[in-house]
């Protein structure tokens, strides 16, 4: 991603990044599809985790509940009112194995091999997905788990109307929407989100995927060999 499009998506997130936990933490059936994507990883009390793009740490409690107080959860994010709010949200739970690191998902790089990696709505907003998941796996331990949350259009019969409504969220969530776009957002987001899916299958021993919210939330899961 150039640095232009870098900092003007970092403005975007940090400007709404209030709106955005609130919609995170309280829309219906999320928290579930959390604890669900969370599962994927096969963590266990004392591992350690990272979450690519973790936005101001909705996924924490669910992350920190699996690897335990003995465990460590990474969060790393490119956008400080991002931050600052998942800041907030570490000092008010009291939650000293949970750390941030502000740094580009694509190119942040653990100082040791992690058992997991975990990415929510994320992929989609990278410009190479496939070539940044596999730099993702080359950083997990053997045996180690990778997880993706991601939202695209359904292929569900009759999903007109619930396509035409993702559309409408796509673009009032991309930054830049006051411009013409050179391509429809949705497409580069649906694009996007299988290269990723596909870079995990084929690197992975054993992958999970799952559709939900009629098609339109896709959970996959997959992990390494040991």
């Amino acid at each position: 991603m150039s640095q232009r499009r870098t900092t003007a998506a970092q403005q975007f997130y940090g400007r709404w990044a209030r709106l955005y936990d609130f919609l995170a933490s309280a829309a219906p059936g999320l928290t579930k599809l959390r604890g669900r994507v969370a599962d994927q990883l096969g963590l266990e009390p004392g591992d350690t985790v990272v979450e690519m793009g973790c936005g101001t740490g909705a996924n924490f409690s669910h992350l920190r509940e699996r690897v335990g107080s003995d465990g460590t959860v990474i969060g790393v994010d490119f956008t400080r009112g991002m931050l600052e709010r998942a800041r907030w949200r570490i000092e008010r739970e009291g939650w000293d194995n949970v750390h941030l690191v502000q740094a580009d998902a694509a190119a942040f790089e653990p100082r040791k091999e992690v058992d997991a990696v975990l990415a929510t709505f994320v992929v989609g907003m990278l410009d190479d997905p496939y070539t940044t998941v596999g730099y993702w796996l080359d950083g997990i331990s053997p045996g180690g788990g990778l997880a993706l949350l991601d939202a695209g259009q359904s292929t569900h019969p009759y999903s007109w109307a619930v396509n035409q409504a993702f559309r409408g969220l796509v673009v009032a969530s991309t930054p830049g929407r006051g411009k013409n776009f050179e391509e429809p957002p949705w497409s580069v987001l649906d694009e996007r989100v299988e290269e990723a899916r596909r870079a995990l299958s084929e690197r992975a021993v054993e992958t999970n995927d799952s559709e939900h919210a009629l098609g339109v939330i896709r959970i996959t899961g997959g992990r390494l060999a040991e």
